[in-house]
């Protein structure tokens, strides 16, 4: 990649020949390999790397941006010039704030250079350990293992100059019996921290135990969820947490904050210095990022606010706006729920009768102002009785209230960095909730 601040004199020269001073430019470098692996076997190992340049000018309180994945001198001048025309055939926003400033950004390291330097022989060694442990019990393995490596840089014309170096590893793995399957996923800055072996051992252990699975009536529960179950089902209303989302009517939080919504013992923040985070620690258009308390003993508080927001409703910006021009104006992006010090094994003990549900899928919005959710349990399903797992039981479809499911947590778990499939990496525990809604037994 070319280097960002030459990247940015081009297209300030491009701009300034064309009578516009106020350019931005955002770019992007990042290398992803994975090894996958089925049946027990490697079957692909792949690595791509892939640049992106971005380009935003400014001019009339107008702003339009455009894009290119090339880094030569004539296509950064070309997608500036594409970025000139756009902006000049926009309308007008008089509400638009005007190119940031530089200010101080406090960095955090998210880098490791045992990720950065892994190797298809150190990935299929890693996921080889997995498949042995899983074969040897008799089941199937299937799964990825897969490291990124990320480089952003954001500058502008008024003396911003930022940058951010990431590497992430992830491994999942779904382990398959005769008539159960088991699943466990985590991710780590530090591939040296990925106990492949550990999570193949958890999965064959969900598979092997939940064996024959009981088919039980629906209806409501106690209801045991792991970390990935509650980061895909209460993940699902952070996008709600956002200044501009609440003024348009489109969050459950509209006229709500401030209220008492959840449990006592709900509270949540955005902290992208927690040390289970990762992440750059400013936004899309340069500004450092804030902690914020979503929740704090069940009353939501603090919403995310981009300078856009801040304009029009007089708040303070956040550091969670999204690049401009954008419709969604900010996002929440290092969401950490505060947890408990009750193990899965104690709040086991201590469920008369009960659910315990290793994960989630499929889940979809129902009703807006509640969040009402569906979606279907999968993976590791078992019935509670006496404080003893009983059983694997057959998969429910559920529809549940978020907002309740948040005012009848029972016991917290301690937080973890959990990976899911719906939604983006949480620190999250697992919950205990009361009278949860399994509306039917699904058919897989």
């Amino acid at each position: 990649m070319m280097d960002p601040k030459q990247c940015l004199e081009i297209a300030q020269a491009e701009a300034r020949s064309m009578g516009v001073r106020d350019v931005e430019i955002i770019l992007s470098d990042t290398t992803s390999s994975l090894t996958r692996f089925a049946n027990n076997a490697i079957h692909q190992n792949v690595t791509a790397q892939a640049g992106h340049c971005s380009v935003r000018v400014v001019l009339n309180n107008r702003t339009a941006r455009a894009s290119t994945n090339r880094f030569t001198e004539q296509s950064i001048r070309e997608v500036t010039a594409q970025a000139v025309g756009l902006a000049r055939s926009s309308e007008a926003d008089e509400m638009l704030p005007a190119m940031h400033e530089a200010s101080n950004v406090e960095s955090q390291s998210r880098w490791a250079a045992t990720t950065a330097s892994s190797s298809p022989t150190s990935r299929a060694q890693a996921v080889r350990e997995a498949i042995e442990l899983v074969e040897g019990a008799g089941q199937s393995a299937a799964g990825i293992l897969s490291t990124d490596v990320s480089h952003e840089y954001l500058l502008n014309t008024n003396g911003v100059l930022l940058e951010h170096a990431e590497t992430m590893s992830r491994f999942s793995i779904t382990s398959t019996a005769a008539d159960s399957s088991g699943w466990a996923k985590a991710s780590t800055v530090d591939l040296r921290d990925l106990d492949t072996a550990s999570l193949a051992k958890q999965a064959m252990g969900k598979a092997w135990a939940s064996a024959a699975p009981k088919e039980i009536p629906p209806g409501a529960y106690t209801v045991i969820l792991e970390p990935a179950a509650v980061l895909d089902l209460v993940g699902q209303i952070f996008g709600d947490f956002s200044a501009a989302a609440i003024a348009e009517g489109r969050s459950f939080l509209s006229g709500r904050l401030g209220i008492k919504l959840f449990g006592n013992n709900i509270t949540i923040t955005d902290d992208c210095f927690h040390p289970l985070q990762a992440g750059a620690q400013f936004d899309g258009e340069g500004v450092a990022r804030q902690k914020l308390v979503l929740v704090d003993g069940g009353v939501p508080r603090d919403v995310a606010r981009s300078r856009s927001s801040a304009l029009r409703d007089g708040g303070k910006p956040t550091g969670h706006g999204l690049p401009l021009p954008n419709e969604a104006g900010e996002a929440v992006t290092n969401i950490v729920i505060h947890g408990g010090d009750h193990s899965i094994n104690d709040m086991i003990r201590q469920t008369k009768r009960g659910i315990l549900v290793t994960r989630l899928w499929y889940i979809r919005e129902v009703e807006q102002f509640e969040k009402i959710m569906t979606g279907m349990t999968r993976d590791g399903t078992f019935l509670i009785e006496d404080g003893q797992l009983i059983c694997g039981v057959r998969n429910f479809r559920f529809n549940q209230s978020v907002v309740k499911l948040l005012n009848n947590v029972e016991m917290l778990g301690p937080t973890m960095r959990t990976s899911g499939e719906e939604t983006f990496d949480m620190v999250v525990p697992a919950m205990k909730v009361n009278d949860f809604h399994f509306t039917e037994v699904t058919k897989f």
